[in-house]
């Protein structure tokens, strides 16, 4: 039995966070960078309405997923960990994707115990139910409650759309070597606290 339980997101954390920008530069005839979405909710960030740019996403939404690049540094990091612990990759994607995912899982070679598309950003839930030991994610709000509901540490991969404050227990790092950086901290931590108990 490995002994910790990793729930991580997929967009913007495993993905890279400019995934979207291609599509979004050719189909809105538009020409931004990563460093223009400053929201989270990309209708009120590129100021397109709601419903036509949910009807755009929900059509592109396989061609995304599927040609979607690994952020930098998840691979060597990700494949070091399924060796020590189980990897939970809990998404707000839709679970008719679930075939897109998985193949997408498959050909970048990134083993997990469990995917998991819940169809909703509301992560807390799917969280506890796999009784994970730490948390990451790129949206901010959903960091803080994962983090204030089940008291457990987040680390929120820093991007131009998650800059609003946050709590002691959600932890900011800028890429992969840094979050295997903090968990080999942490870990360390636990392991010396364990031993003076």
């Amino acid at each position: 039995m490995k002994e910790m339980r990793f729930g991580i997101d997929i967009d913007g954390t495993v993905t890279c966070p400019t995934s979207l920008i291609p599509f979004i530069n050719e189909d809105f005839s538009l020409n931004i960078t990563l460093d223009d979405i400053k929201t989270y909710d990309l209708s009120e960030a590129l100021d397109i309405p709601m419903e036509r740019f949910r009807d755009w996403f929900d059509e592109r939404e396989p061609v995304i997923y599927s040609s979607s690049p690994l952020a930098e540094g998840a691979k060597d990091v990700l494949l070091k960990w399924k060796e020590k612990f189980q990897l939970f990759f809990i998404s707000a994607r839709r679970s008719h994707l679930l075939e897109v995912t998985e193949k997408w899982f498959d050909e970048q070679d990134i083993l997990y115990d469990r995917i998991e598309l819940i169809g909703s950003h509301d992560k807390v839930g799917a969280a506890k139910e796999y009784a994970v030991d730490l948390f990451f994610e790129d949206k901010h709000d959903n960091a803080v409650s994962i983090h204030e509901e089940l008291n457990i540490p987040v680390l929120l991969f820093n991007t131009p759309y998650n800059q609003d404050p946050v709590p002691d227990g959600v932890i900011r790092v800028d890429n992969w070597a840094q979050a295997e950086k903090w968990v080999e901290a942490w870990l360390h931590s636990k392991k010396r606290i364990h031993q003076l108990d």
